[in-house]
């Protein structure tokens, strides 16, 4: 595939995602995916991971910034959004909805083979995600540092 098609892969996949359309997976995500960020392989483990994030944030939406494409490489960034009105686990530990509204820059890697997704990376801002789920909080050093920018946290 070209650059361009690959790119709107990446496109139909968010797209699909944004939409709900979990049944859209089977024709854009390879049946042996390999989520680096999650460690987790295989289609149905991906799927679960949206399924969850679904109930956690229903109102979750990811706006594509910017789009590089090459090789059988995509580089996406997108603005995420949503309000976490259920629960959410973290690495095991169960969060009950915190009612709080999340806005995070989120950049993803995807490798393309055979017309799929077929690997995937994530790198996002953890840290204000966490601090609004009530899962970390900033020193009191950080806190006095952050308080001059309250976009920050």
């Amino acid at each position: 595939m070209s650059a361009e098609e690959n790119k709107e892969l990446v496109k139909k996949f968010i797209n699909a995602y944004n939409n709900r359309d979990i049944d859209l997976f089977d024709s854009l995500v390879a049946a042996d995916y390999i989520d680096n960020t999650h460690g987790q392989k295989g289609i149905e483990s991906f799927r679960q991971l949206f399924l969850d994030a679904f109930r956690a944030f229903p109102d979750w939406h990811e706006n594509i910034e910017d789009i590089i494409a090459e090789g059988d490489r995509v580089w996406v960034r997108v603005k995420a959004t949503g309000t976490h009105t259920g629960e959410w686990s973290l690495s095991g530990v169960a969060l009950p909805p915190t009612g709080n509204r999340l806005e995070m820059m989120m950049v993803f890697i995807w490798r393309i083979a055979d017309g799929r997704l077929a690997e995937g990376w994530e790198v996002d801002s953890d840290s204000d995600f966490l601090i609004k789920l009530g899962v970390m909080d900033y020193t009191e050093k950080g806190k006095e540092i952050f308080a001059e920018n309250p976009g920050q946290r």
